[in-house]
């Protein structure tokens, strides 16, 4: 589902301007969810990119923004404090309330994760936590600039380096974080939760997410980023988060129910029913028994390409009437026959130019639908058993459909739609 990401500003706690993105899909969202990023970076960091927009693609909308001071937002960094970050992460909630898209979900990255939940408690709307790398005390960010402690301690104040960037951090910084009880906090937030964190996390070690964990009620889960950096640098390790994060949440936070459910009469009971969602121009919802699908047609046709096409679908079906055949076959001959797989390419021909056809499109004129459908085999095949695999491939009841034809008979319901 492709996305579209919006600038926006709102009034953070302290009355300084806030920028922010909101990333979005294409369609109605299944959920809305914040995002707050880690200690001194922004929202343009990778990480909350690259989980914004993959979220997006999942029909998840997602607000990030900079804190006070960072990033794009006004106001002074060096007045700032975790409270004053959860303050922020407050107000951003407030205006995605006051816009129609009150958060489910709130996602943290680092100190980020520990002011999620901090904040989850207070935010009824939202049902599902998740944190990437974070802290379990919020006094852990300090090891970022210890040997500047005591200079910070004795004159109010001190120019750190974090990340080859300067900033100036106050007293009443250290002594904010040090009188927060995040584990109480984490212990009454009363939502799902999902804690991510990397083994090799040389910034945040990985005895917090035991710690966060092991604070939680359920339900909670864990998940290992083996090999992932604590900022997330690499595309495949956000990617990763934010398919987890929508595979998840799916279950505290359920999509909205398909335009389908205003149809009545025979469509709520049928065995193969497809209705329009009202999502794009041509997204459906198919519903094959007890499976679901959404279907759709690729962007350059109009489409969001949220789904298979049905083209796609009818290739899919020659596939897997292929596989499920040749496999009947080999139970029945008692063939060593390996795992097998089928691919299948759809495109539409002159018929005089497909010479590989065969006997069905004799007397055919004009472009004809070829599918080309190849067998793979996971193991060593004799010549021979590879054609008979080909001949018995043919034999598939969808081939023999597609090749011979079906009558198809159409009528309107009775009920008005």
């Amino acid at each position: 589902m492709p996305a579209t990401t919006s600038r926006i500003t709102f009034t953070g706690a302290s009355g300084a301007t806030l920028a922010a993105r909101f990333d979005k899909p294409a369609g109605k969202p299944r959920a809305c969810a914040l995002f707050a990023h880690c200690f001194t970076c922004s929202k343009d960091v990778f990480a909350a990119k690259r989980i914004a927009s993959e979220l997006a693609a999942h029909g998840i909308a997602t607000l990030r923004f900079d804190f006070t001071g960072l990033g794009h937002s006004d106001g002074d960094f060096a007045s700032t404090n975790f409270s004053s970050n959860v303050a922020d992460l407050m107000s951003a909630v407030e205006w995605m309330r006051a816009n129609g898209e009150a958060p489910s979900i709130l996602i943290g990255h680092s100190l980020g994760g520990a002011a999620v939940l901090s904040a989850a408690p207070g935010i009824p709307e939202v049902k599902a936590v998740a944190t990437v790398g974070a802290p379990a005390d919020t006094a852990h960010v300090v090891h970022n600039f210890h040997a500047d402690v005591e200079a910070i301690e004795r004159d109010g104040k001190a120019e750190v380096n974090l990340a080859g960037r300067t900033f100036t951090i106050e007293k009443q910084f250290l002594e904010d974080v040090a009188k927060q009880n995040l584990s109480e906090r984490i212990a009454s937030m009363k939502k799902a939760l999902m804690v991510f964190h990397s083994p090799v996390d040389a910034t945040v070690g990985i005895e917090n997410a035991a710690i966060i964990y092991n604070a939680a009620k359920h339900p909670k889960s864990f998940v290992t980023l083996d090999g992932a950096d604590h900022l997330l640098t690499s595309h495949s390790d956000a990617a990763y988060v934010a398919q987890m994060i929508a595979s998840w949440s799916e279950r505290y936070v359920p999509a909205a129910e398909p335009h389908e459910a205003t149809f009545s009469g025979d469509v709520a009971t049928a065995k193969i029913a497809v209705a329009e969602t009202g999502a794009g121009k041509f997204q459906a919802s198919v519903r094959m028994g007890a499976h679901g699908i959404l279907a759709d047609e690729p962007e350059s046709y109009g489409g969001m390409d949220t789904g298979p096409a049905p083209y796609d679908m009818l290739a899919a079906a020659l596939g897997a009437c292929t596989t499920m055949t040749l496999r009947m076959y080999a139970d029945f001959k008692k063939l060593d026959l390996p795992l097998t797989a089928v691919t299948v390419e759809h495109d539409k021909v002159h018929a005089k130019d497909c010479a590989d056809c065969g006997e069905e499109i004799e007397g055919k004129a004009g472009k004809i639908d070829r599918f080309e459908r190849t067998i793979h085999l996971s193991g060593d095949v004799t010549p021979d058993v590879k054609a008979k695999l080909i001949e018995i491939a043919d034999k598939c009841p969808v081939h023999k459909t597609l090749t011979k034809g079906a009558a198809v008979v159409t009528k309107c319901a009775a009920e008005t739609v």
